[in-house]
């Protein structure tokens, strides 16, 4: 048996399955896109230093679980990315939300993001990167919808954009 004859029958369904699809929506080019904000920060003293922007001014410290002192009032680069990819994310599902019409409530103690960020790797061999760990808790909402939300929010917020394909991020739905 021919080899065209072997596979006439597959090669006609598979050509009736293929349809044509629009073409996917490409990621935003960061380079060439226009500004919507820009935030600036000086930073010195790395660690153990201070961060100076338009409105911020923040001292540092080196966590304890780092060999640092871990100086009460400071904080670290890895309580700032938490901060504020839980805050980004939180955006992204509210937006996300409303371009699904689905209601957010109403109180913001009702909708919580949770942020760990986890410092990973080998310090000695200056080898080392994140992982992240997001909680979501959405009150008044099926898990159905928080999950379409949470789902949304992984595609439009500029954080999770970033990230994705260089930080592992797990993000779990908590049912309240």
């Amino acid at each position: 048996m021919s080899f065209t004859r072997a596979f006439t029958p597959i090669l006609r369904n598979a050509s009736r399955s293929t349809a044509i699809r629009a073409p996917t929506r490409r990621f935003l080019n960061t380079e060439t896109a226009p500004v919507l904000y820009s935030a600036h920060a000086k930073v010195v003293g790395a660690r153990t230093g201070h961060i100076e922007g338009d409105d911020l001014n923040i001292n540092l410290t080196m966590a304890k679980a780092l060999g640092g002192p871990g100086d009460a009032g400071k904080t670290n680069p890895e309580e700032l990315f938490a901060a504020g990819y839980g805050a980004c994310f939180q955006s992204a599902m509210n937006a996300s939300a409303m371009s699904m019409k689905i209601e957010m409530p109403k109180k913001k103690e009702d909708s919580v993001v949770e942020t760990t960020v986890h410092l990973v790797g080998d310090m000695k061999a200056l080898d080392m990167g994140i992982r992240v760990e997001m909680k979501v808790k959405i009150k008044g909402l099926s898990r159905d919808q928080v999950e379409k939300i949470v789902a949304k929010a992984e595609e439009v917020c500029p954080y999770s954009r970033a990230t994705k394909g260089n930080v592992h991020t797990k993000i779990e739905i908590v049912d309240v």
